[in-house]
């Protein structure tokens, strides 16, 4: 598939967002003493991210203006449901955000953050989902694709978390949650790395002989049948190397799960900032690479007419 790089920037943004909202409602419910300037500023920052990705995500549509006919459909499509669960997501983080300034009282006190968690476990489901539904792409048609959906977002939004929590001077935060963090960097690499072998072993349903009605063995394909590309190969394959996927799957491997887990370790361990910090610069563009890897990696049957051009 051809990764639009709107929909790598919504996932990305949004699921860290996720996390770091997750870390904040759950230090909630369990009575964490966090400083409200804190928590705002930390809920600002997840606001900021969830925005930025709605309106990457609006960069994707064709016709912008029709957007909100794409909750239409909710009864059949993860998508109108994501699109549905989004902005009453980022009503209810903004809600309590407000609510803190205020000093709204109980039971706001841990309602809101648990319909926080709860709103971005959904949202979380129902991204994965929109992948994962679609059975003719086998290499998303797998509960992995769910599981790291949410790992991935859990560790950004962890890493995310400590990160705003030593730049702020809430140890406590750090040592609650610094070694989750770590562990949730750890689970993300091995259910990405699990689905990566999952995927190398597939064997497609369809084939060339399939899509053709030609049952020889040796039938290979010289042409795509046109003198020039399509709507088709624009946007159904990546037109990448081997090589370069290759590339980039290491990459996304070192930046995104190797490297933070060994930088949570120093964090956890000297209780400095620098750490936590590094580990956010180094796992953004790893995690972009890592949601690029999953579009490239996923073959569209219909790719199966147009291979080559001769």
């Amino acid at each position: 598939m051809h990764p639009a790089f709107s929909i790598l920037f919504f996932t990305t943004l949004a699921g860290a967002a996720q996390g770091l909202v997750f870390a904040l409602a759950l230090a909630a419910l369990f009575g964490l003493a966090l400083a409200p300037g804190f928590v705002g500023i930390a809920l600002g920052v997840a606001e900021v991210l969830l925005v930025a990705g709605l309106a990457a995500s609006f960069l994707h549509l064709g016709r912008k203006m029709r957007a909100w006919r794409a909750v239409l459909m909710w009864r059949t499509s993860w998508m109108s449901r994501e699109v549905i669960v989004l902005p009453a997501f980022i009503a209810l983080v903004a809600l309590w955000s407000v609510s803190l300034r205020f000093g709204a009282g109980a039971p706001w006190t841990w309602l809101l953050p648990l319909l926080v968690l709860c709103g971005a476990v959904l949202l979380w489901y129902c991204t994965a989902m929109i992948y994962a539904c679609l059975r003719f792409i086998e290499e998303w048609a797998h509960p992995l694709t769910v599981v790291n959906f949410t790992l991935i977002g859990l560790s950004s939004g962890l890493v995310l978390a400590c990160a705003l929590a030593a730049l702020w001077g809430e140890a406590h935060f750090v040592q609650f949650f610094g070694p989750w963090a770590f562990v949730a960097t750890l689970a993300a690499w091995g259910a990405r790395s699990g689905a990566l072998r999952r995927n190398a072993r597939l064997r497609h349903k369809s084939t060339l002989q399939s899509a053709t009605g030609i049952r020889t063995h040796k039938l290979v394909q010289k042409s795509m049948g046109m003198s020039a590309g399509s709507f088709n190969t624009r946007e159904f394959f990546h037109g990448a190397t081997r090589a370069m996927l290759g590339n980039v799957k290491l990459a996304f491997l070192l930046l995104a799960f190797a490297l933070p887990a060994a930088l949570a370790v120093f964090g956890i361990a000297s209780a400095a900032a620098w750490p936590w910090l590094l580990a956010v610069a180094v796992q953004a563009p790893g995690l972009l690479a890592e949601r690029w890897f999953f579009f490239a990696q996923a073959k569209h049957p219909q790719n199966l007419y147009y291979q080559v051009v001769s």
